[in-house]
């Protein structure tokens, strides 16, 4: 066994210690990254506090992780040493189903192996995410890293890039589209980004005015306070799609009714409490309300290629691993711009 440490919470408290533990040794497919920084998601928060109801202590939270590689297995391929590796939302899953087969790892019918708060495919085997020095992978559920792009800043890709991405693919989001993206935060600004990036016309919808410079200065053509429901009314039936990132308690039917015939407004933010929508305001231009959940394997490094191709990584603020309870408490505040990143060298 591979020896290492990390960072973990033992309770529901979220109150982050020192912890000692071990990585399997590599098999034949397996790569040993040197973690060199790892995101700070939302996830990670409502997981670390136990908001979900499906977790495990000690938790070692993190899967937004790059570093580089240092050991290989003996049939490795896809890397070699000293090359820059990702890791993602999971990492492992049976290869067989169905989902696996249409690249759809993440929707795995027999088992998805969370990178951490989940169980190797096993079952049994506790994982440990990135808040780590070190992490061992199967190759092919790790991603490659362009060499050219600041580092810490690709790490929020490998969940708030490709989370926003693929719905954007989806839906066929390009030049004539009008898009609008609900809420500017971690999520909402890789939407502006990448939205931007793919020639659509952009407007960002949000609670706070503060936003508005940064919201334009990331791309938006426009910027509106929805507060104040006035300024929503001309927006009725303009928008061809909407990406709502917003993972507070809100209502859908305001938004919903801003889409034109046939548009889609895809959830993206996790809202803890249930939502509800009037039939009508789906009905009426035929509107779509849907779901998306990160990506597969192959779409995930799709996603990474096209944003080294489009010079295109998150707005960062980096911290040692020591501010790690008071990064959690300034996510949950909204204040950062726009994702924290751990230098995992601080460890």
């Amino acid at each position: 066994m591979i020896e290492t440490r990390g960072y973990a919470t033992h309770d529901e408290s979220a109150k982050f210690v020192p912890f000692n533990f071990e990585r399997r040794n590599l098999g034949e497919n397996d790569i040993l990254i040197d973690v060199q920084f790892c995101g700070v998601c939302h996830s990670d928060i409502h997981q670390a506090k136990g908001e979900w109801g499906n977790s495990t202590y000690p938790m070692v939270p993190g899967h937004e992780i790059v570093g580089r590689v240092s050991k290989v297995g003996s049939g490795v391929t896809k890397f070699k040493l000293g090359d820059l590796a990702g890791v993602g939302c999971f990492v492992d899953s049976c290869r067989e189903c169905s989902a696996c087969k249409a690249d759809q790892e993440q929707f795995c019918k027999v088992h998805t192996a969370a990178t951490y708060n989940g169980t190797e495919m096993d079952k049994e085997t506790m994982t440990f995410g990135g808040y780590s020095k070190h992490h061992v992978v199967d190759e092919a559920y790790a991603l490659k890293i362009a060499e050219d792009q600041p580092l810490a800043a690709v790490a929020p890709l490998l969940c708030a890039g490709i989370t926003t991405y693929s719905p954007l693919r989806k839906y066929n989001i390009g030049p004539g589209s009008k898009v609008a993206i609900l809420g500017l935060g971690g999520l909402g600004h890789m939407g502006v980004k990448l939205a931007v990036s793919m020639g659509a016309e952009v407007t960002v919808l949000s609670t706070s005015p503060s936003k508005r410079e940064d919201a334009l200065k990331l791309g938006a053509h426009h910027f509106v306070v929805t507060t104040d429901r006035a300024n929503l009314r001309p927006l009725a039936g303009t928008f061809n799609f909407i990406l709502d990132c917003v993972s507070a308690d809100h209502e859908m039917d305001m938004y919903l009714n801003l889409l034109d015939i046939d548009g889609a407004m895809v959830l993206v933010g996790l809202p803890e409490n249930p939502i509800s929508a009037k039939a009508f305001s789906l009905a009426g231009n035929n509107r779509t309300l849907a779901g998306s959940s990160i990506g597969g394997i192959k779409e995930t490094q799709e996603m990474l290629d096209y944003c080294a191709a489009n010079n295109i990584t998150s707005d960062i603020e980096l911290i040692p691993i020591t501010e790690i309870e008071a990064a959690y408490e300034r996510t949950i505040k909204a204040d950062v711009r726009y994702r924290f990143v751990i230098d995992i060298s601080t460890l």
